[in-house]
């Protein structure tokens, strides 16, 4: 078959202009790509006082481990993988997420991500490979401050209120301890030197 019988299959011949691929930005690339993101909402029981891990953004404020969906990996995975690499997090992550919220960006033409929140009970912490995050545990009240600094009133309540939703599922889970366990919606993240996979029921290796 020649190149013209093949133009003429298509529908166009070689007199006929082609059309130019629209050039798309790569900051377009990336924010649409970033449309979908997940979150680590990680959490520890002492003195019989739940406390929340929170860890610095690079501005200084305060936020949950979070970050982009990942190609490969589902959500929970993917908020398993933020909690290691930003705060060192081996524990406990629910497969399911508990809630979401909506992240606003800055600008008129920002996009609005969603972010899926994912509950994690931390077993032990190691150093994240990540160093500029600062992990810290927060009671529930001081956690719902540390949000809601430097932030719109709007979007630091939305922030809040994912702690009081965090709050109730935890409670939820230790009155009835088996439940969860026995459905097989969680996995464990206990051993991440390697980073690159994470899988339900099996450790990061």
């Amino acid at each position: 078959m020649s190149a013209m019988d093949l133009s003429r299959g298509y529908g166009w011949s070689r007199s006929e202009p082609r059309a130019v691929p629209k050039f798309v930005p790569l900051t377009r690339l990336r924010r649409l790509r970033g449309s979908e993101q997940v979150a680590a909402i990680c959490y520890r029981l002492r003195n019989r006082t739940i406390e929340f891990l929170l860890v610095k953004t690079r501005g200084g404020r305060w936020i949950f481990p979070k970050g982009s969906a990942e190609a490969g990996l589902t959500h929970a995975q993917a908020a398993a993988l933020e909690a290691f690499e930003e705060a060192g997090v081996h524990g406990r992550m629910e497969v399911a997420p508990f809630a979401r919220y909506v992240r606003r960006g800055s600008g008129a033409n920002a996009p609005r991500v969603v972010v899926h929140a994912h509950l994690c009970e931390v077993l032990w912490l190691d150093t994240p490979p990540e160093l500029d995050r600062d992990p810290a545990w927060f009671p529930l009240n001081k956690a719902k401050r540390r949000l809601r600094e430097r932030r719109a009133q709007d979007y630091g309540d939305d922030l809040a209120r994912v702690l009081d939703c965090a709050l109730a599922r935890i409670q939820r889970g230790h009155r009835r301890p088996t439940t969860i366990d026995s459905q097989n919606n969680l996995f464990f993240i206990d051993d991440a030197r390697n980073t690159t996979a994470v899988s339900q029921k099996k450790r990061l290796r």
